[in-house]
């Protein structure tokens, strides 16, 4: 794939004119949106994306476009599951629905900057040494594996850094507006909306840490997986709004994620060994032998994967809200475990 200076320039100076303009237009202003402007925004921003990727298929072959579209489905469930901790966060730090829009806008900027300065990096590796295929491939598995049995039980907002923060800074206890610090009686504190920023900003450093060598087992074009993960990113503030009741339902996401996480970490090792220099694997030859799996399949395996784990976390939670309310009419107690489990 052929991508001059000039089209990566155009490309981020276009991904940044975007966030500018969603600060301005949608941020600025603190308000709660409503369900029609996040549902229309939405829209907007996944049809947009959609048309990137055929613009790719168009211009350098449908084989770029079926990497595009496989990540950006990636990227996209794995930023539906960053939401879900970031819904954690706004409730442990108790933040006000109409400031939760510029803690998003912020904590999206600071995902796409650390998501770029890892791409970078995997791209410098990937370049120079094959064997970062078997790292990559392990780190999914291994992440796959935490993935699969996590609980998303731990509150961020009590994390160590936000402990930490605590301890060294003045704090206080209430909102001042949407305003990061304030002075009173001539002495500055910290508010709540900067330490709710700081717990997102880890989330997403954690998080970079997933999606980035996910992606790169899908395609190792550096201008695909910065394009795919912005196109993921952006819109993503409206959708916690359009969604925020739905995350909840989705139980079985996290074990969506990790069947997904799995299977790139194994398409990653099967690549390592095609392309193996190690001169302790297969005496340093590459190994012909291994499948090769090609990219419509896996964009096929990674959509089937997360319409069933949807379909399956929505089909459980309409089962025990259903159970739950025969037993209510029977007159029985509502087991707690059966009903908040999701």
């Amino acid at each position: 794939m052929n991508v001059t200076p000039a089209i990566w320039l155009i490309t981020i100076a276009i991904t940044i004119a975007f966030f500018v303009f969603e600060f301005f237009v949608h941020v600025r202003k603190p308000h709660a949106p409503t369900i029609r402007e996040s549902a229309v925004w939405s829209v907007f921003y996944i049809g947009l994306a959609l048309l990137f990727g055929v613009g790719i298929g168009m211009v350098s072959g449908w084989s770029f476009g079926g990497e595009y579209f496989a990540g950006y489905l990636t990227e996209k469930a794995l930023s539906i599951d960053n939401l879900f901790v970031f819904l954690i966060i706004m409730t442990g730090f108790a933040v006000p629905k109409e400031y939760q829009q510029k803690v998003l806008m912020i904590g999206i900027v600071i995902a796409l900057i650390m998501r770029g300065a890892f791409i970078a990096l995997g791209a410098t590796l990937i370049e120079n040494f094959s064997w970062v295929f078997y790292i990559f491939g392990a780190f999914l598995l291994y992440l796959a594996w935490q993935q699969a049995f996590s609980s998303h039980e731990s509150d961020p907002s009590n994390g160590r850094i936000v402990r930490f923060m605590r301890r060294i800074l003045p704090v206080r206890d209430e909102y001042h507006g949407d305003r990061l610090t304030v002075k009173i009686d001539g002495k500055r504190f910290v508010t709540p909306m900067l330490l709710t920023i700081v717990a997102v900003g880890f989330i997403d450093l954690v998080f970079a840490l997933d999606s980035i060598p996910a992606i790169y087992g899908l395609t190792q074009e550096a201008y695909i997986v910065f394009t795919a993960n912005a196109f993921a990113l952006m819109g993503l503030r409206q959708l916690f709004f359009l969604i925020g009741g739905l995350l909840e339902r989705l139980v079985y996401l996290a074990q969506g994620l990790a069947v997904i996480l799995a299977f790139i970490g194994v398409k990653l090792v099967f690549h390592a060994l095609h392309v193996n220099e190690l001169p302790f694997i297969n005496g340093g030859r590459h190994i012909d032998w291994i499948p090769d799996i090609p990219i419509w399949f896996s964009l096929l395996f990674i959509g089937a994967t997360i319409a069933v784990a949807t379909v399956a976390s929505l089909l459980k939670t309409r089962g025990d809200r259903l159970k739950a309310d025969r037993e209510r009419v029977q007159g029985r107690p509502v087991a707690t475990a059966e009903v908040d489990e999701h």
